[in-house]
Protein backbone atom coordinates (compact mmCIF):
# COMPACT_ATOMS: atom_id res chain seq x y z
CA UNK A 1 0.00 0.00 0.00
CA UNK A 2 1.30 3.44 -0.80
CA UNK A 3 1.05 6.38 1.61
CA UNK A 4 -2.19 7.74 0.06
CA UNK A 5 -3.92 4.34 0.25
CA UNK A 6 -2.73 3.87 3.82
CA UNK A 7 -4.07 7.24 4.96
CA UNK A 8 -7.38 6.58 3.18
CA UNK A 9 -7.63 3.18 4.89
CA UNK A 10 -7.05 4.69 8.35
CA UNK A 11 -9.51 7.51 7.63
CA UNK A 12 -12.24 5.00 6.72
CA UNK A 13 -11.38 2.87 9.76
CA UNK A 14 -11.65 5.92 12.02
CA UNK A 15 -15.11 6.78 10.59
CA UNK A 16 -16.33 3.20 11.06
CA UNK A 17 -15.05 3.04 14.63
CA UNK A 18 -16.79 6.32 15.48
CA UNK A 19 -20.06 5.06 13.96
CA UNK A 20 -20.07 1.59 15.50
CA UNK A 21 -18.48 1.94 18.94
CA UNK A 22 -19.11 3.93 22.09
CA UNK A 23 -15.76 5.27 23.30
CA UNK A 24 -13.83 4.58 25.47
CA UNK A 25 -14.08 0.88 24.64
CA UNK A 26 -12.26 -2.43 24.48
CA UNK A 27 -10.69 -3.14 21.09
CA UNK A 28 -9.46 -6.49 19.78
CA UNK A 29 -6.40 -6.48 17.55
CA UNK A 30 -5.41 -9.58 15.60
CA UNK A 31 -1.98 -9.95 14.07
CA UNK A 32 -0.09 -12.75 12.37
CA UNK A 33 3.69 -12.60 12.58
CA UNK A 34 6.44 -15.03 11.56
CA UNK A 35 7.38 -16.99 14.68
CA UNK A 36 10.40 -15.03 15.83
CA UNK A 37 10.81 -14.11 19.50
CA UNK A 38 12.21 -10.67 18.66
CA UNK A 39 9.24 -9.71 16.49
CA UNK A 40 6.75 -11.05 19.01
CA UNK A 41 8.54 -9.19 21.81
CA UNK A 42 8.44 -6.02 19.70
CA UNK A 43 4.64 -6.26 19.49
CA UNK A 44 4.37 -7.03 23.21
CA UNK A 45 6.48 -3.93 23.85
CA UNK A 46 4.09 -1.73 21.87
CA UNK A 47 1.27 -2.76 24.21
CA UNK A 48 3.32 -2.62 27.44
CA UNK A 49 1.70 -0.62 30.23
CA UNK A 50 -1.65 -0.42 28.44
CA UNK A 51 -3.39 -3.15 30.43
CA UNK A 52 -3.66 -5.24 27.25
CA UNK A 53 -4.46 -8.94 27.45
CA UNK A 54 -2.36 -10.75 24.85
CA UNK A 55 -2.99 -14.30 23.69
CA UNK A 56 -0.63 -16.00 21.26
CA UNK A 57 -1.00 -19.21 19.32
CA UNK A 58 1.49 -20.85 16.96
CA UNK A 59 0.40 -22.24 13.61
CA UNK A 60 0.34 -26.00 13.13
CA UNK A 61 3.85 -26.04 11.65
CA UNK A 62 5.06 -23.32 14.04
CA UNK A 63 6.02 -20.99 11.20
CA UNK A 64 3.64 -18.22 12.25
CA UNK A 65 2.21 -16.96 15.51
CA UNK A 66 -1.17 -15.27 15.80
CA UNK A 67 -1.57 -12.61 18.45
CA UNK A 68 -4.96 -11.52 19.79
CA UNK A 69 -4.68 -8.35 21.84
CA UNK A 70 -7.60 -6.95 23.82
CA UNK A 71 -7.01 -3.45 25.14
CA UNK A 72 -9.15 -0.62 26.54
CA UNK A 73 -8.67 2.54 24.46
CA UNK A 74 -10.17 6.01 24.68
CA UNK A 75 -10.89 6.71 21.01
CA UNK A 76 -10.37 5.58 17.37
CA UNK A 77 -7.18 7.66 17.13
CA UNK A 78 -5.57 5.44 19.79
CA UNK A 79 -6.63 2.34 17.81
CA UNK A 80 -5.02 3.70 14.64
CA UNK A 81 -1.87 4.80 16.48
CA UNK A 82 -1.29 1.22 17.68
CA UNK A 83 -1.84 -0.18 14.17
CA UNK A 84 0.78 2.26 12.87
CA UNK A 85 3.23 1.33 15.63
CA UNK A 86 2.80 -2.40 14.89
CA UNK A 87 3.09 -1.88 11.13
CA UNK A 88 6.88 -1.31 11.48
CA UNK A 89 7.35 -4.89 12.73
CA UNK A 90 8.82 -6.84 9.81
CA UNK A 91 6.45 -9.42 8.31
CA UNK A 92 3.43 -8.57 10.47
CA UNK A 93 -0.05 -8.96 8.99
CA UNK A 94 -2.92 -7.04 10.57
CA UNK A 95 -6.31 -8.72 10.40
Amino acid sequence: MDKKDTEEFYSKLREKLLETTNWPSNYLYKFIVPTDEERIAQIHGIFDNTGAVIESKKSKKGTYTSLSIMVHLKDPDEVILKYKEVSVVEGVISL
